[in-house]
């Protein structure tokens, strides 16, 4: 796959700048615009949909708040006149004769103080069960008609708790159907029962639908049609209407159907009120084309623009590649004369933009080259004069390469002269003597064994001894056999023995001893440099703990404690270093880990 892109790209090389450059605009440009600008227009227009759909939902959402509102007051009115004693009286009692019901209905006012006080209650009327002996608009006795409804015998078959919203006639307004809270009081006292009917304000209904922007109507249980933005729709099944035949069995969201032969978006709500077994659904249907018309018309114009700016873009590419591409050409001359060897040549294009830029380098570049070719010449000539100087060099280096030998061999001349002569403690001095200053050259930067860094401090402790006697002078010297193979940088305790028996024992007369302890603690290996001498002031351990800090180090001191310090924390990290105790008068104690592996801080 990769050759095959390869090979494409190169075919591309054999097509004219002028013609890359109109295919390139066409490809990088006009396709994309396109692309874009459709992309955008579709995206604008579906954007335009989701905001009219999005408003319509919180149309539909402020529409179910406010009959919730409305429905809350009937509901309320039916709770209190479930538990209310003086309609449980007024039905059940036993009047001695008719004037004496007609005052007691006449004085249970509370249906048309309700009426009169909630502009929300168009009617209220009540049906008993058994009947009352006489009936007036308020109080009613159930006829055939009525106890053979649907509504009717639903409401008796169910409990007292549950109320019902039915569209249904109101027998005492000309059979007008109306919004109806439909719901069983019962009398457990006197074990009897009725039913309530509340009828709602359906001028309020509808006055909530009528200022909505597009047609949107509510329908009950049964698919009735109790209040619309167009009040002819009112009392229709929603069934019997072509664009939402199928309406009645959606749940709340938002759907498209066909409306007057028109794609349509028709959102659905739902509004169930507390202690109610069925509910309403509003519904509010709208033109997609309506909505976006607007859209359509700017996408039509977008493309218009992008389309003159485009030809505008194409026709500008085509002159302009045209100049770029007799101005490449001239410089290809100039190209052309140089590769045949003529670097005395100069391009004359002009202008301050790549290509003037190009030839003014290309000039620049031409009198480097000739200033190149004149110091090649000089440089050759040193080269030479530098080879002979290493050639010395070398010689030197050979030279000074066998002082060292020399010096051990005098060395061993003398150890074996001294033995030879019977003086073993001279040849013992002068064999230490030899061997320290060998392990010492032959160190170099390589790390060493823990075994190998403390047989160079026995050689220094040994001369040292010899150079004080062993009364002023002993060591004692303990190796964890577990931690012999552990390399350390090297030279890195014979500093601090050294510091020990120069500035401890000094001035110690007799009984001067240095101790080195190695021991293994979990996964480090401690080392331990202990002397008893005169120790260190308080005022110089602190000197010397803050020097620990100096980057700096001077060539005198590049072995002392500070050199030491920083060498453990180079090669090992922070925490790693020297920890100095020194009570006056107490001798030193200097104390330092490194990792049982010999790990590197990197």
């Amino acid at each position: 796959m990769g050759s095959k892109i390869l090979a494409a790209v190169r075919k591309t090389n054999n097509i004219r700048l002028k013609n890359k450059m109109i295919i390139s605009i066409v490809v990088v440009v006009f396709i994309p615009v396109l692309l874009v600008g459709s992309i955008l227009t579709v995206s604008y227009r579906q954007n335009v949909l989701d905001q009219a759909t999005q408003q319509t939902m919180n149309n539909v959402d402020k529409i179910k708040k406010q009959v919730t509102d409305i429905l809350r007051m009937p509901i309320e009115i039916s709770n209190k006149l479930q538990v209310d004693d003086r309609l449980s009286n007024l039905v059940n009692s036993r009047y001695e004769t008719k004037f004496d019901m007609v005052t007691a209905y006449w004085d249970f006012r509370y249906f048309r103080d309700y009426v009169q006080l909630y502009k929300e209650i168009h009617n209220i009327r009540f049906y008993t069960d058994p009947p009352m002996k006489i009936s007036n608009w308020d109080f009613l006795s159930a006829d055939e008609s009525v106890k053979n409804s649907e509504w009717y015998l639903e409401a008796l078959d169910k409990s007292s708790s549950s109320i019902s919203w039915r569209y249904i006639p109101d027998e005492t307004k000309d059979n007008r159907p109306y919004l109806s809270l439909v719901r069983r009081i019962d009398f457990p006292l006197y074990r009897s029962y009725g039913v309530l009917v509340i009828d709602l304000d359906q001028d309020e209904l509808n006055r909530i639908l009528s200022q909505e922007p597009f047609d949107t109507m509510i329908f009950d249980s049964k698919g009735l049609i109790v209040a619309a933005k167009q009040p002819q729709w009112v009392g229709r099944n929603i069934d019997s209407m072509d664009f939402a035949k199928d309406l009645s069995d959606k749940p709340a969201g938002a759907y498209e159907f066909d409306y007057e032969g028109k794609t349509s978006k028709i959102v659905v709500e739902e509004v169930v009120p507390p202690y109610s077994r069925n509910g309403l659904k509003v519904v509010s249907v709208f033109t997609i084309d309506s909505i976006v018309s607007d859209a359509n018309r700017v996408g039509r114009l977008g493309f218009s623009i992008i389309a003159a700016s485009l030809s505008i873009a194409l026709v500008l590419v085509y002159f302009t590649s045209s100049f770029l591409s007799h101005r490449l050409l001239l410089l290809n001359r100039v190209l052309n004369k140089v590769s045949i060897g003529n670097l005395n040549v100069k391009s004359d294009v002009d202008g301050n933009d790549e290509i003037g830029a190009l030839s003014r380098q290309f000039n620049h570049m031409l009198a480097s080259i000739r200033s190149l070719m004149e110091e090649v010449r000089e440089s050759q000539l040193q080269k030479n004069l530098l080879e002979l100087r290493q050639r010395d060099i070398k010689l030197k280096m050979m030279a000074s390469q066998m002082n060292p030998h020399f010096l051990f061999n005098a060395l061993e001349s003398i150890r074996m002269k001294a033995f030879v002569k019977g003086d073993t403690e001279i040849s013992n001095v002068v064999h230490l003597l030899g061997k320290l200053m060998r392990r010492s050259i032959e160190i170099g930067d390589r790390k060493i064994t823990l075994k190998e860094e403390l047989d160079i401090v026995r050689c220094y402790l040994e001369l040292q001894q010899f150079r004080f006697d062993d009364e002023r002078l002993t060591y004692k010297l303990h190796l964890d056999h577990s931690a012999k193979n552990v390399e350390i940088p090297p030279l890195i305790i014979q500093p601090l023995v050294e510091n020990a028996v120069i500035h401890g024992l000094e001035e110690i007369e007799e009984r001067g001893i240095v101790i080195i302890d190695t021991r293994v603690e979990s996964d480090r290996v401690v080392i331990t440099v202990e002397d008893n001498g005169c120790g260190i002031p308080e005022n110089k351990l602190r000197e010397i703990e803050h020097s620990f800090q100096d980057i700096e180090d001077a060539e005198e001191h590049r072995i002392g404690l500070r050199n030491v310090h920083q060498r453990l924390i180079l090669t090992y990290g922070e925490g790693f270093g020297l920890k100095l105790e020194s009570p006056p008068g107490s001798g030193t104690h200097i104390t330092f880990s490194i990792p049982l592996g010999g790990n590197l801080h990197v």
